[in-house]
């Protein structure tokens, strides 16, 4: 693995401002398609709040651990291409926006294939469920799009079950011999019955069965990050409660579309399919850098 710490200096100037020089460092694993940035950005002057414009979305900026510094998390979702993109950081103060810009390489990358036999309904459904399938997949992409303007995470995010990771982030599916979607999280060993702890803050948004992911929890937790746990056995949460980190959420299961039990953990960015060991080791890369 190579850790980036990229220390970047940037003048931001416009037709009615000449602004003093910050620094903007790069934190991640790597730019491939998939990987978590965070980008920490240090000032002169603590803006009001601010933003990232990155890969045709918009995320949101924070206040950082240290004095006047700014911290955004970035995903550079599974479909980007190669190439070079422009970034932009748009900080707001009483006198107006100050928008400093810069680019990112992002590096190809090929995701292995798996091959899975499962139950052939879940291949090609009966045409009884096909609507079901639709209204499920509606309400999920509604809740994964919000924006919920207040950060209810704080610090690194926790393995939400002890065991390994057993199928990695990207991976093409083909089941049953049916090439389908890339593998969008990643799933870890665990029993049945494990305990699902909530790797961080935030508000449950969902919490139903559904048809594919069986019975599911979805986290909110502010700034359009969302956690997508999959085929519990048992809910443990209702819509609307406000979860601390490591709060027993639900138990590990096989429902839904599965070929035995595991925790399957789905994370969106701004709507960016992103890798969630990405998220944790970046920012427990921050956190070393932060110190106690």
């Amino acid at each position: 693995m190579r850790l980036r710490f990229q220390l970047i200096l940037l003048l931001g100037l416009s037709s009615q401002h000449a602004y003093a020089e910050i620094s903007i460092q790069d934190v991640s694993r790597s730019h491939h398609p998939g990987e978590v940035i965070l980008f920490v950005i240090a000032l002169e002057k603590q803006p009001t709040s601010g933003l990232i414009r990155a890969f045709d979305q918009t995320f949101i900026l924070y206040p950082g651990d240290e004095q006047e510094t700014m911290e955004g998390l970035v995903g550079i979702d599974l479909d980007v291409d190669p190439g070079t993109y422009p970034v932009q950081f748009v900080l707001k103060y009483p006198d107006g926006e100050r928008v400093y810009s810069r680019t990112i390489q992002v590096l190809e990358k090929e995701f292995p294939v798996r091959r899975l036999t499962v139950d052939e309904k879940f291949v090609t459904p009966p045409p009884e469920v096909l609507d079901r399938i639709q209204r499920e997949a509606k309400t999920v992409r509604r809740i994964l799009s919000q924006r919920t303007p207040t950060k209810l995470w704080q610090g690194e995010f926790l393995r939400p079950v002890p065991g390994t990771a057993t199928s990695s982030f990207g991976k093409r599916s083909i089941l049953n011999g049916k090439p389908r979607s890339p593998h969008t999280g990643t799933d870890f060993r665990a029993g049945e019955g494990t305990p699902v702890k909530a790797p961080n803050g935030g508000v449950v948004v969902l919490a139903t069965e559904l048809y594919y992911s069986g019975n599911v929890v979805i986290l909110d937790h502010g700034h359009g990050l969302f956690s997508y746990f999959a085929h519990l056995s048992k809910i443990n949460v209702a819509e609307g409660d406000q979860v601390q980190k490591g709060q027993t959420v639900g138990l590990v299961g096989a429902t839904g579309r599965v070929t035995g039990p595991h925790l399957h953990w789905t994370l969106r960015l701004a709507e960016s399919r992103v890798d969630p060991i990405s998220l944790m080791e970046v920012l427990s890369m921050r956190a070393a850098q932060v110190g106690p």
